[in-house]
């Protein structure tokens, strides 16, 4: 997994903004934001990604000019259009159908639920310097971890300036809105 302290790796990827598809560059986000926070995920759907998301849409990172959020899945861009818009994420949703990012970020999981060159659940924090913040991974996807991986970056993103609320992740609840 990447290190605190390293410089992130750049990537285009395809990705659901809204209704339309198109190439997301990092280098841009990183450009025009004091942070981007990278939530990764093997695929769409997955109910504790899902609760992670949730998560943090409802605190409003989302939403904010001082903030970039991204979803990386292993999934397609159909995928990624149905889990937007059925979650009503404010993000943008990368299609990281092989695993490039993820790699990129050495976040690749050798295998899950039979699955392979996918990414693990992680999420970095980058800051506008291109130096990762904040990197953690659950060993399985599946892990109602104890505080999520994303409630753990909020500390990280003040310290970068960006005082966001903390996500608060629950499980168990309908995620939809």
């Amino acid at each position: 997994m990447i290190d605190v302290g390293d410089t992130a790796p750049d990537f285009a990827a395809p990705a659901v903004t809204g209704e339309s598809a198109d190439e997301l560059a990092l280098f841009r986000l990183v450009e025009s934001h004091a942070a981007v926070a990278l939530c990764f995920a093997p695929a769409t759907f997955v109910p504790t990604c899902t609760a992670e998301l949730a998560a943090v849409r409802d605190a409003g990172w989302g939403e904010r000019d001082d903030l970039a959020v991204v979803a990386l899945a292993g999934d397609s861009l159909y995928a990624a259009f149905a889990y937007a818009d059925q979650f009503d994420l404010p993000f943008p949703v990368v299609a990281d159908f092989h695993g490039g990012v993820a790699e990129s970020y050495d976040l690749l999981a050798d295998s899950w639920e039979g699955h392979s060159d996918i990414p693990r659940r992680a999420a970095v924090v980058v800051d506008d310097d291109w130096t990762v913040r904040f990197a953690a991974a659950t060993d399985d996807a599946l892990d109602r971890t104890d505080p999520a991986p994303v409630e753990r970056a909020t500390e990280a993103l003040r310290e970068a300036g960006v005082d966001v609320e903390r996500p608060r992740v629950d499980y168990d609840e309908p995620w939809e809105r």
